[in-house]
């Protein structure tokens, strides 16, 4: 099970089209919502996640997604529930995801230590120790970062990738008529 974590002024591209792309590679993900299964994102969309953040468990998961936006980074930062499950999954050597600004996260929390990472433009300085790429989408071992809004399915598609395989991605990226 996979956990895409939804807060207050989350980024809705980038959080939508990753969770469909996954959800179409039958991958087990659930959208949870901080503090509320009811969240609004940073363009007023409003969704109604899977859970919300008190019904989230640890067991079976193998992953953590974070979307970005402002001031949803922010936000999923302040949650004590968030940061317990990147927590896990870095301590467990389990996916860790993050896109746009909430790569950041990553960086204060000292993931990225050594490791090759992007972020929205600006947010580089929080990456602390990262190796800044010049990719849109960057995976280092059991860590996946994208640069934002622009890359949200083919950050989707690293985390197809991740569990599946880039045979499948690649396939599953075809049937999306991604131009490349």
């Amino acid at each position: 099970m996979l956990y895409m974590f939804f807060a207050d002024g989350f980024e809705e591209v980038e959080a939508i089209a990753a969770l469909d792309v996954i959800r179409r590679a039958k991958i087990d993900i659930a959208s949870v919502g901080v503090g509320s299964k009811t969240v609004t994102g940073s363009h007023n969309v409003t969704i109604k996640t899977d859970l919300d953040d008190e019904e989230a468990t640890f067991t079976g998961l193998e992953g953590v997604i974070l979307p970005g936006g402002m001031p949803g980074t922010e936000n999923l930062l302040a949650s004590d529930r968030v940061n317990r499950a990147i927590d896990f999954c870095a301590s467990q050597n389990k996916l860790v995801c993050a896109i746009c600004a909430a790569p950041m996260i990553l960086g204060r929390k000292g993931l990225l230590e050594g490791r090759e990472a992007i972020c929205f433009p600006g947010f580089e300085s929080e990456l602390a120790g990262a190796v800044i790429s010049d990719k849109y989408v960057c995976r280092d071992g059991n860590i996946i970062t994208a640069k934002g809004m622009g890359s949200a399915v083919e950050f989707g598609l690293a985390i197809v990738s991740y569990f599946k395989g880039e045979e499948f991605a690649s396939e599953l990226r075809s049937s999306l008529q991604i131009y490349r």
